[in-house]
């Protein structure tokens, strides 16, 4: 299991943490992921379709010996395990598993662009994502993970979740 890979998680419907742990546990079983390290979850509003509810958001560091293709239709097939139907674009869902940064790669295809095309403007992505790894330099950035994330302008609508019991 040579790749390492970054996933950024998501869920704002039913019993999110749940949706994580699930995804989480079917990360684990598979044979070709081993799961490495998980930042904690983070509580963030909804970004592009607003009208929906908060969502729970984490990065997971995994390595892999699926090619990036492969690991899509994998992280796809967790998410339709999990309940997951596309009505709205960027809508509400039950689980979202996004292909963050795969080894050093660079590529688009149809239906997968690495490093994720957008990630660099999402504070939800960046700050769970600076937990694990706030001094990595990415997509020819002169700023680090860490750096970047402070320096956008939506951060304080990601707050670190702490359940209640």
């Amino acid at each position: 299991m040579d790749n390492k890979v970054l996933l950024a998680l998501g869920s704002n419907i039913g019993n999110r943490q749940e949706y994580l742990k699930q995804a989480l546990a079917l990360l684990q079983e598979h044979t070709h992921i081993q799961l490495n390290n998980q930042s904690p979850i983070y509580e963030t509003e909804p970004v592009g379709y607003v009208d929906q509810q908060p969502f729970l958001n984490m990065v997971v560091e995994i390595a892999t010996s699926l090619e990036p293709l492969k690991l899509l239709e994998v992280t796809q097939s967790i998410e339709l395990e999990c309940g997951r139907k596309r009505d709205v674009r960027w809508g509400p869902r039950t689980l979202d598993l996004d292909i963050l940064l795969y080894d050093e790669e660079n590529m688009e295809v149809e239906n997968l662009s690495i490093p994720h095309p957008r990630m660099l403007e999402r504070a939800f992505v960046m700050i769970p994502l600076s937990d694990l790894q706030p001094d990595r330099l990415i997509c020819n950035q002169q700023k680090t993970v860490g750096e970047i994330a402070q320096s956008l302008p939506d951060k304080e609508g990601v707050k670190r979740w702490i359940p209640n019991f």
